[in-house]
C-alpha cells in the first residue's frame, strides 16, 4: 500500500508539471489568438483570467495538494552579482545590435504592423500608458515568471529528474509560449522567431542554472528584469510614432 501510495503521489506530480509546461502556451494561444477577433475588453478580461490561473497554480499545488510549505532559499543574496552581470551584458547587446544593424536594415519593418495592431487593442496609444505596461512587465512580471518557471516547474522537475535534464525541459517549455508570440508577429515559419526562441530558452537554462546555484530567485529575477526592461525599450522605439505623448 504504501509503494502503491508514493506511486500515485509521483504520478501526480508528473501530470502537475506536465500541465504547468504547457498551460502558458495555452494562455498565449487564447490571447493572441483564439480571442484576436473579439473586442480589446473581451481579449483583456481572457488574459487576465488566464494569467491568474497560471500564476495561482503552483503555490496552490505546492501547499494544498503536496501539503508542504515553500522552504527559503540559502542566500536571499546570492547570485545577485551574476544575474546583474547577465541582465546588463544581454540587454546591452540587445540594445546594440537593435542600434547599430537591426533598426537601419528595418527588420522589424514587417512586424511593426502587427505591433501596432497589438498596442492599439490593448488601449497602449500613449506614450505613459506604454511605459506602465514596460515598468509593470519588467519589475513584475518578470519575478512572476521566475517564481512560475524556476521555482515551480524547474524545481519540481529537480525532485524527478537529473540537474540538466531539469534544465533543459524546464528551458524549452519557457521558450515555447515565447513562440507563439513571435509567431504572432514575424510568422511560424521565419528564421528569426526561431532564433530569438532559442535565445530566451538560452536565458532560461541559465536562470535556472542561477536559481539552482543560488537557491535564490533574487538573481534570475533581477536578470530577467534587466533584460525585460530592454526589450521594451526597443520595443517602444519601434512603434513610438503610433504612440502619442
Amino acid at each position: 500500500m504504501q509503494q502503491e501510495a508514493e506511486q500515485q503521489f509521483q504520478t501526480r506530480d508528473v501530470a502537475a508539471v506536465l500541465f504547468a509546461l504547457v498551460l502558458p502556451t495555452l494562455v498565449t494561444l487564447a490571447y493572441f489568438f483564439w480571442a484576436e477577433q473579439y473586442s480589446a475588453n473581451i481579449q483583456q478580461a481572457t488574459y487576465g483570467f488566464a494569467k491568474v490561473v497560471q500564476f495561482a497554480f503552483p503555490v496552490v499545488w505546492v501547499l494544498w495538494v503536496q501539503k508542504r510549505w515553500p522552504s527559503p532559499g540559502r542566500s536571499l543574496t546570492e547570485g545577485v552579482g551574476l544575474g546583474i552581470v547577465f541582465g546588463l551584458g544581454v540587454g546591452g547587446a540587445m540594445l546594440a545590435l537593435y542600434h547599430y544593424w537591426l533598426k537601419s536594415a528595418g527588420f522589424f519593418a514587417a512586424a511593426e504592423s502587427e505591433m501596432i495592431e497589438k498596442i492599439s487593442g490593448m488601449q497602449l496609444n500613449e506614450a505613459w500608458k506604454f511605459a506602465a505596461l514596460g515598468v509593470f512587465y519588467s519589475l513584475f512580471h518578470s519575478f512572476l515568471e521566475e517564481y512560475y518557471w524556476r521555482w515551480f516547474v524547474f524545481g519540481q522537475l529537480r525532485r524527478m529528474v537529473s540537474l540538466w535534464v531539469a534544465v533543459v525541459i524546464s528551458s524549452l517549455g519557457f521558450m515555447a509560449h515565447h513562440v507563439l508570440v513571435l509567431a504572432s508577429y514575424f510568422g511560424i515559419a521565419e528564421p528569426v522567431t526561431w532564433v530569438f526562441s532559442l535565445a530566451i530558452a538560452i536565458g532560461g537554462a541559465f536562470w535556472a542554472w542561477l536559481y539552482h546555484r543560488s537557491g535564490s530567485l533574487l538573481g534570475p529575477w533581477l536578470s530577467h528584469l534587466l533584460v525585460d526592461a530592454a526589450i521594451f525599450v526597443i520595443g517602444y522605439e519601434i512603434v513610438q510614432k503610433a504612440i502619442g505623448n
